[in-house]
């Protein structure tokens, strides 16, 4: 079993900045990709960034340019710095990891809980 959990959230002013991270810990498996995804009230989820095994990178059009996923791959751990946030950025963070388990050879998916990012003046 993998647990994934998100931390970071909070309220920030429009233009400001905030950083997200997200830590997949526990036993025999390997990270293919991991990504976060967002939430707003009466919307689907959709996706936001993701960043595989090697380094790769691809974000939603609506947020290129203003945030950045990267991974320390020591800590199983990815991030996410938003930066120039708007009102339309509130919502609810998720991180998802795809994994390997070793030794089943196998892929899996685990989900966070969830974090909020609210921005608002």
């Amino acid at each position: 079993q993998v647990q994934v959990v998100e931390s970071g959230g909070g309220l920030v002013q429009p233009g400001g900045s905030l950083m997200l991270s997200c830590a997949a810990s526990g036993s025999s498996f390997s990270i293919y990709t991991m990504g976060w995804y967002r939430q707003a009230p009466g919307n689907q989820r959709e996706l936001v960034a993701t960043i595989t095994s090697d380094g790769s990178t691809s974000y939603a059009d609506s947020v290129k340019g203003r945030f950045t996923i990267s991974k320390d791959n020591a800590k199983n751990t990815v991030y996410l710095q938003m930066h120039s946030l708007k009102p339309e950025d509130t919502a609810v963070y998720y991180c998802r990891a795809h994994v390997i388990r070793t030794g089943l050879g196998t892929f899996a998916t685990y989900w966070g809980q969830g974090t909020q990012v609210t921005v608002s003046s």
